[in-house]
């Protein structure tokens, strides 16, 4: 069937409940939020007071920066109600989303009630963070259940990329099909098919990786403050890296999903890295939970005068302290290394002590993503996806693995006694082991099951993989190549994708050659940024050399050369 999505019910008002509403709201979804109604109120109480609770959590969403919303004029799709009243208008909405406290038995009630007025065929999903999605479906319809699967967004939902989607053996196979297509193309998300398991994707491998660093922590001999340094841009990483992530997130929240690991995962190979460390254990009796209490990890304390000071935790003393940072010359040397994976790479060939920290910890890594399949994903792109869209890393864990070669890889997981993945051992075998390939800009992965190299499903065509046959025309700063099916694509090559004479000029041959061969032209290129627009070094030097024709003439070829793109 083709299905259209119009109006949305999000059922349950807290921080993820509002934030995801107002996303569907930025995309001309009508929304309809409901919670319970207030506990003071009656039938006949006044609508306003009825609805504090979802009217006080809109509002505080509304309020919070940064926005979940594209334009403040959005929040008018946004209608609020509470579960008791406005509950039947659910009838009228095309999605039913959950979004209440993490209790089984609660959303089980929810769901029996729901039934009552959703209509045959209406999308229904939970976003649950970890209770198993099969476990809500007692005494459910077989309609209700052909519906309905888990959609677990990433907190702020407008800006996280990753929306993993959990099917149950009752999910009608076109309705995780859609939700996949309609969360890339519709909500703009990194959508990940997901199996029903403890945690789901991202946060089973990112917890571990996390946990698997607290473990570190007093062995390396590095700072807390270090080691968000190793692990943060540098790594191609966010910039709260790990001990700030948790910051930000709340320690409790995280030590509330490792408990759930270790108890849930029974036969998880690295179970014992779930159990908290006597510092988090501490952490947690202190009640040194983040931001949230002022104080997890690190601390921000205000001047007198106004300036910011950050003090960082003594696991010893438990008392906030100025952070030790060294500077590493590793770490310099690697930073003017654009290319993060040629920096990942340099990072990890070190022979000093930076070096054997990247190399224990990835072998952790390397070991426990692959002993992951086929439990949690049957492809090795799903968990590499995940963790990219979900914790804001650029590089995949099976794409460094590939990085440093299979054979080094695996080098490091024996070195550091790690168990070794049945199908790991089996790639082994190939003569070129790898877990990707490229072909003709194809990307395409190892299929463990078929043990062959398939293209990954929706996957965008790899400018680097094209062959060098492709080459059109080129000059310093830019390249013109051809993608077949009578396209061709103009990339830049300058820093940050700056446009400058060499990119105007490459932008004008673009379309030349585009209009006098009647092919389309694509302008797209790799970075973090599309651009960070002209080349304002430039421009400085000849305003201050006063060469003002010249910056004049500049500035018009600027002008002529965007509406020329323009028509």
């Amino acid at each position: 069937m083709t299905r259209t999505l119009k109006k949305v019910a999000i059922i349950g008002s807290g921080i993820m409940g509002s934030r995801i509403a107002c996303h569907f709201a930025n995309i001309g979804c009508e929304v309809l939020l409901l919670d319970i109604p207030a506990a003071d109120s009656t039938k006949d109480s006044p609508k306003g007071m009825r609805n504090k609770i979802v009217n006080d959590a809109f509002a505080a969403t509304l309020k919070a920066k940064p926005s979940s919303l594209y334009s403040a004029k959005f929040a008018s799709r946004i209608t609020t109600g509470n579960i008791e009243d406005n509950l039947s208008e659910i009838a009228a909405c095309d999605w039913i989303m959950e979004v209440v406290i993490e209790r089984l038995d609660i959303k089980q009630q929810l769901f029996e009630k729901i039934e009552v007025y959703r209509k045959p065929g209406t999308l229904i999903t939970s976003n649950t963070s970890g209770i198993p999605i099969h476990l809500m479906l007692e005494n459910r319809s077989d309609d209700f259940k052909a519906h309905f699967c888990g959609t677990h967004f990433f907190n702020p939902p407008r800006y996280l990329q990753l929306l993993e989607i959990i099917p149950t053996p009752f999910t009608d196979p076109s309705v995780t099909e859609f939700l996949l297509k309609f969360g890339n193309e519709s909500l703009g998300k990194k959508t990940v098919l997901c199996k029903d398991t403890p945690a789901f994707i991202a946060n089973r491998v990112g917890i571990f990786s996390i946990m698997q660093l607290f473990h570190m922590t007093k062995s390396s001999g590095f700072s807390i403050s270090e080691i968000d340094l190793l692990t943060g841009p540098i790594l191609g990483r966010a910039k709260s890296a790990t001990f700030r992530t948790c910051d930000v997130v709340g320690l409790d929240t995280l030590v509330h999903v490792a408990k759930g690991l270790q108890l849930a995962c029974p036969t998880d190979e690295e179970k014992e890295s779930f159990i908290l460390p006597d510092f988090i254990e501490k952490m947690m009796e202190n009640k040194q939970l983040g931001d949230k209490t002022k104080g997890g990890f690190f601390k921000m304390l205000k001047g007198e005068n106004g300036e910011r000071e950050i003090l960082s935790l003594n696991f010893e003393t438990s008392a906030y302290e100025k952070g030790t940072r060294r500077k590493f010359a590793i770490l310099d040397a690697a930073k003017p290394i654009e290319d993060t994976k040629k920096r990942i790479q340099f990072l990890l060939a070190d022979k000093g002590e930076v070096g054997q920290f990247y190399r224990k910890s990835f072998a952790g890594l390397f070991a426990y993503a692959s002993n992951r399949i086929p439990e949690i994903a049957d492809a090795l792109f799903s968990i590499d996806d995940a963790i990219k869209a979900g914790f804001g890393w650029e590089v995949g864990i099976f794409e460094t693995w590939d990085l440093i070669g299979f054979q080094q890889g695996l080098a490091l997981i024996v070195a550091e006694n790690k168990t070794i993945a049945p199908w790991i051992q089996a790639l082994s075998e190939l003569e070129n082991p790898c877990f990707y390939k490229n072909s003709n800009g194809e990307k395409q992965y190892y299929n463990q099951i078929s043990k062959t190299y398939d293209a990954i499903p929706g996957a965008l065509l790899d400018l680097d993989a094209l062959p060098a046959t492709a080459l059109v025309w080129n000059n310093a700063d830019c390249r013109l190549e051809d993608l077949g099916d009578n396209v061709l694509n103009l990339s830049f090559s300058t820093k940050m994708n700056t446009i400058g004479g060499g990119v105007l000029a490459g932008v004008n041959k673009a379309i030349s050659l585009a209009e006098e061969t009647d092919k389309g032209l694509v302008i797209s290129h790799k970075g973090q940024h599309f651009s960070a627009g002209a080349n304002v070094a430039m421009i400085f030097m000849m305003a201050a050399e006063q060469e003002f024709d010249e910056l004049n003439a500049a500035v018009k070829y600027f002008q002529d050369t965007s509406m020329r793109i323009r028509y």
